[in-house]
């Protein structure tokens, strides 16, 4: 099959058909509003019982928060996003060397989300790495920019420290000991999915990505910092979540919700794409071990009337492959692991 990076150097004056939504799965730019009151948690702050509230009440009643004063520095969040830029500014031959439509691989350039699956191709190119353990996967990345394998590598630390922190502060706010996420989780991986949406002549007619859940425990995405693309949906309306300075986005994931006993919801999100400018985001997912068993623990399951888990017990393995062999925007994969 012949590819369609769009991330290709050429300009688009209209948008190809196979971009391009039916009238009622548009994303209706001009009916979205501002996130006005999107919670932002100070980590700094030095109240743990203040931040644990705070992170309780932000997975219950939005299923996402931003944090600042996170440990990741700011300098290191800058040089992630400028070498994602020159990555994606390199000609597409040296881009296509590491394309791949194989989502079993561990390092792959691809494009839309799923291409086996899907009806209709979103306006996204994106490099997925592996990221934990590094010294397994960086051996795999990309040499050109030069800076990319150090760069990368040092935020992807950054990154997976906070990650581990939060969980900690989410397992707390369950009213469960601290480590209970991360020991009953397995040696969590880690992925990280560059995205870059190019500048689109028809923005209101496409998706960078299609409203989804996220399939992992918990995603952490640095934004870029000039571009609003990202959407969340509250009480069904979508709602613009405009860039705060230095600050990074956490959404509740798939298995946060079904290890919470629906107690946290993962966050219904998409991103929409710009008709001056491009985007980048970058996404880091901490996932389970494959064959970690996601259940609720039973002092969440005691909480409920009828005293019942609402989703069976599965591995995670069993629930990536079932993510995968759907399109994006089919439902939501965990409503297939209902009891």
């Amino acid at each position: 099959m012949e590819t369609q990076l769009i991330s290709n150097g050429l300009r688009y004056s209209t948008l190809p058909r196979s971009y391009v939504r039916p009238e009622p799965d548009r994303p209706k730019l001009s009916d979205v509003g501002e996130y006005h009151n999107a919670p932002i948690i100070d980590l700094g702050c030095g109240d743990r019982e203040y931040i644990v509230r705070q992170i309780a009440h932000a997975c219950q009643q939005y299923g996402f928060f931003q944090v600042i004063n996170h440990g990741v520095l700011k300098e290191t969040m800058e040089k992630m996003l400028q070498v994602s830029k020159e990555f994606f500014d390199l000609p597409v031959e040296e881009k296509m060397k590491l394309y791949s439509n194989d989502p079993t691989k561990t390092i792959r350039l691809s494009t839309s989300s799923n291409l086996q699956k899907e009806k209709i191709h979103n306006w996204r190119d994106y490099l997925r790495l592996h990221c934990h353990p590094l010294d397994k996967f960086t051996k795999e990345w990309p040499t050109n920019p030069t800076s990319f394998k150090e760069i990368v590598s040092n935020y992807c630390m950054e990154i997976r420290e906070l990650g581990l922190k939060l969980e900690e502060a989410i397992s707390e706010s369950l009213g469960l000991e601290k480590e209970y996420i991360n020991k009953s989780l397995g040696e969590q991986g880690q992925h990280m999915a560059i995205n870059y949406y190019p500048q689109c002549p028809e923005p209101e007619l496409t998706y960078g990505l299609p409203a989804h859940t996220d399939p992992n425990t918990l995603t952490i995405l640095l934004q870029d910092t000039q571009v609003t693309g990202l959407q969340l949906l509250k009480d069904g309306k979508w709602l613009s979540v405009k860039p705060f300075p230095n600050a990074l986005v956490v959404n509740v994931g798939d298995q946060l919700q079904a290890l919470s006993n629906s107690k946290y919801k993962s966050s219904w999100h998409r991103a929409v794409v710009n008709a001056h400018k491009a985007r980048i985001s970058i996404a880091t997912f901490l996932c389970p071990s494959n064959d970690a068993v996601i259940k609720a623990p039973r002092e969440l399951i005691e909480e409920e009337e009828d005293s019942e888990a609402i989703y069976r017990d599965y591995t995670y393995a069993e629930y990536y492959t079932k993510f995968w062999s759907r399109n994006l925007d089919q439902g939501h994969c965990l409503e297939l692991f209902k009891n």
